[in-house]
């Protein structure tokens, strides 16, 4: 515990977690939080650790805050990545800025982090919790100023997307290519319970393991399987899925969404793509929307041609300590 011009930096508490969300809704007012995301993404978190979310409280108040988290729990296998840690957010209350607290929030977690043994600290790639990707600069400038005081330096930058499914419909050249893929022998289809096998493998393997994470736990937790479209090649061997409503239930999030990279260009990602976004129609949904892929990627190049538009781009954030 600190303190400095009043405020007293610790961790967190029982009872504090309504106050938190309060100052985070009006420090970040361009994207709130809700108490049940707060305890579902944070303090239901199997890596959080109390002591790392640090507070500022200033007149018994929560002031502002900064969240420091290493893995406790491996993502996948055994690795516990004992090197890197995350901060996958901070604020401060908009009546106790200019004095400093920010500069002292962020300090102290890194300080933690470093306690533990963290020379490499992300913002605010953590998985498989994480709020938002990164940084949006555009709408944060102040942070984004402070965190490059501190050291952090950009490693990449990931683009949002969002278009809007009123009045759509398979576009009929989906429909002729889905059709002619068909007639090649490749099946597209929702999963059987026994496709889900092959579809978290492929995931974990092929792309990203928080990916094989979220469909395992969407799954179990009793999603759909309509919302998911996998394609299996004329060999029978799964070629790649799509799907919608992995991430907390919410049905209008497109992905996670791969192909195997031997089959980018055959056609199969784009009528997946297209395919999941006909079934997110049928079920009523107004837009698509997702956080974070590459701009110049080819899958951002493929979500652009079937009319998605960049909304927001976040910067990942690193900063390594010196040696």
């Amino acid at each position: 515990m600190s303190q400095h011009d009043g405020a007293v930096l610790r961790g967190f508490r029982t009872g504090d977690g309504p106050e938190v969300v309060e100052t985070w809704c009006r420090s970040a007012p361009a994207d709130p939080l809700t108490p049940d995301r707060f305890r579902s993404l944070v303090l239901l978190d199997a890596n959080f650790d109390p002591e790392g979310l640090r507070l500022a409280v200033s007149g018994g108040r929560v002031a502002g805050a900064a969240y420091a988290v290493r893995r406790l729990v491996p993502q996948s296998g055994t690795d516990l990545e004992p090197e890197q840690g995350w901060i996958p957010f901070f604020f401060v209350d908009p009546a106790a800025r200019g004095r400093g607290l920010g500069r002292r929030l962020l300090t102290d977690a890194l300080d933690w982090l470093h306690g533990h043994g963290r020379t490499r600290v992300d913002f605010a790639s953590y998985t498989p919790n994480y709020l938002l990707p990164g940084l949006d600069t555009a709408t944060y400038p102040e942070a984004a100023g402070l965190l490059a005081s501190l050291g952090f330096r950009t490693l990449y930058e990931a683009a949002a997307m969002d278009r809007s499914l009123v009045g759509y419909r398979l576009p009929d050249e989906i429909a002729r290519r889905r059709d002619d893929l068909t007639a090649r022998g490749y099946r597209f289809a929702t999963p059987a319970d026994d496709d889900l096998v092959d579809l978290i493998a492929l995931a974990g393997s092929r792309f990203d393991a928080d990916w094989a994470r979220a469909i395992r736990a969407c799954c179990a937790a009793g999603t759909s399987l309509d919302r998911i479209v996998v394609a299996r090649d004329p060999s029978g061997r799964l070629a790649g899925w799509a799907m919608h409503g992995a991430y907390e239930q919410a049905a209008e999030r497109f992905g996670p969404f791969g192909v195997r990279e031997e089959l980018r260009g055959s056609g199969v990602g784009k009528v997946l793509l297209h395919l999941v976004l006909e079934r997110m129609r049928a079920r009523g949904a107004h837009g698509a929307w997702f956080l974070w892929t590459g701009e110049d990627s080819p899958a951002g190049r493929l979500y652009r041609a079937a009319g998605f538009t960049t909304t927001r781009v976040f910067r990942v954030l690193r900063r390594e300590a010196a040696r």
